[in-house]
């Protein structure tokens, strides 16, 4: 058995057609769920960007035991342990954050290509005010210029030469990560008269940054659907190849995100993480070396991510039982069928492909890797901040979400059955239940190793 692991950063599961949630344009992706099993609650384990990618690498719970930062050298990923039994790997990406310094994510590849040109590709924006995508992006003409193209026709053009040999394929494209710049007639798809401005998001509430509306941050979401429609496009271009070669029968295809995105929701957010004040009360910006991270709820629309799984022979539908970004990684092992190795944390998903009454995992944990208030970390863009609050940590079950905090008072329970908006908390009126889920929290710290310094301060819930 064949797989091709598509990952597209910051795609929102309700961006993902199949799932019914918005009225997105996604046919290619649409298609390919019909085929396929539609994982309803897969949530993002490390977050953002590198430790995901982490995740994936390792099936481990890397918060745990490193931040945003090249993989331990002692690390054994997913490509190395499939190229040394004799597959064929290789990946394509333009994930901007791969290779810099020092990073060493092509760990394992047989065949590695790095497309440039990402907005955020330098290790040091701060210092260097330019960096070499903005040289590639002004020689765009053509859609066919723009990342996510460069990206997949790299892939399609890779199985041209290798799709009779057993392989993995990894392909990550960071569309339709902002900046959010299709062609202007994917946007339009959605604001007709739409006038071409490139939103930046504020990493805040949009209330606080002058200049920004509520329909500003309605362009923004237009303009991110429009780069959407174009990933589902481009992955659609490489799909129809793959079913022109017949590798339908002997290959499986697994699609999915890191994280998601605010659009306005929970009172304005617009961004993923929140950026603290300055002295003024006005909010920090990107490229400000002064910027420190502020309170950071990792709601549903950041944590719930989109995971179709396409296995030959295996009848279609939905699994709704719990995963994690972890458990994508010992899913590939088992369908090339190859062992897990006893280090791997992840839990392989194949069962829930062909039993949909499989049971899911009792609770996931999604968080930026562990940390203190004070600490220096990486993250979003790869510049080193200070927390100026401690990671927000949302640990959910079948029933509950609670987004844990250290701080008194800021924890917050949600009931997902009847509140998948999480508008209404109730931890004032359940703290027996968000003890009972915090508990599950502090289990999982101990059973993961975390260092006692970021265990202590995460021993109580202070309601």
């Amino acid at each position: 058995m064949n797989v091709i692991w598509i990952v597209a950063d910051t795609f929102r599961q309700d961006h993902l057609g199949a799932y019914g949630k918005a009225p997105v344009m996604t046919p290619s992706l649409d298609a390919l769920a019909a085929k396929s099993t539609r994982f309803n609650r897969h949530y993002a384990a490390g977050f953002p960007t590198m430790p995901t990618r982490a995740d994936h690498a390792t099936g481990r719970w890397t918060m745990s035991y490193m931040g945003w930062e090249p993989l331990p050298v002692d690390s054994i990923t997913l490509a190395e342990t499939l190229a040394a039994d004799g597959v064929h790997t290789a990946a394509m990406v333009d994930t901007p954050f791969y290779l810099r310094g020092g990073m060493n994510y092509d760990q394992g590849f047989q065949t590695f290509s790095m497309h440039s040109g990402q907005e955020g590709s330098v290790t040091r924006l701060i210092e260097t005010h330019h960096h070499e995508s903005r040289d590639i992006k002004a020689a765009w003409r053509y859609e066919g210029d723009r990342n996510v193209a460069q990206t997949v026709t790299g892939a399609m053009q890779w199985l041209q030469g290798h799709h009779k040999e057993e392989f993995f394929l990894y392909i990550d494209t960071w569309d339709p990560h902002e900046p959010w710049d299709a062609p202007s007639y994917y946007t339009e798809l959605y604001m007709p008269d739409y006038d071409g401005e490139v939103v930046q998001p504020i990493y805040g509430h949009w209330q606080d940054a002058p200049g920004y509306t509520d329909a500003r941050v309605r362009k923004a979401l237009a303009s991110y659907r429009g780069e959407v429609t174009m990933v589902d496009t481009w992955v659609g271009y490489l799909l129809r190849m793959v079913e022109n070669m017949g590798l339908m029968e002997n290959t499986a295809i697994i699609f999915t995100s890191d994280h998601g995105f605010y659009f306005g929701e929970h009172d304005g957010l617009f961004g993923k993480l929140t950026f603290d004040k300055g002295p003024d009360g006005a909010l920090f910006k990107h490229g400000d070396a002064n910027a420190r991270w502020d309170f950071s709820p990792l709601y549903e629309e950041i944590v719930l991510l989109p995971l179709l799984v396409y296995v030959p022979g295996a009848d279609p539908g939905v699994y709704g039982g719990l995963t994690s970004a972890v458990d994508v990684m010992p899913t590939v092992l088992e369908m090339m069928d190859r062992p897990v190795p006893e280090w791997v944390e992840g839990i392989s998903m194949l069962p829930g492909v062909h039993d949909r009454s499989a049971p899911g995992r009792d609770f996931t944990v999604s968080t930026v890797p562990f940390a203190n208030p004070g600490d220096p970390v990486r993250s979003v863009d790869n510049i080193r901040r200070q927390l100026g609050r401690a990671p927000v940590t949302t640990v959910t079950t079948d029933e509950w979400s609670l987004l844990y905090s250290v701080d008194e008072g800021a924890s917050q329970l949600y009931h997902l059955p009847t509140d998948p908006n999480q508008t209404n908390d109730l931890i004032s009126g359940k703290g027996d239940i968000a003890g009972d889920v915090h508990q599950s929290l502090i289990k999982f710290m101990s059973e993961t190793r975390v260092p006692e310094g970021l265990v202590k301060p995460r021993s109580s819930l202070l309601l």
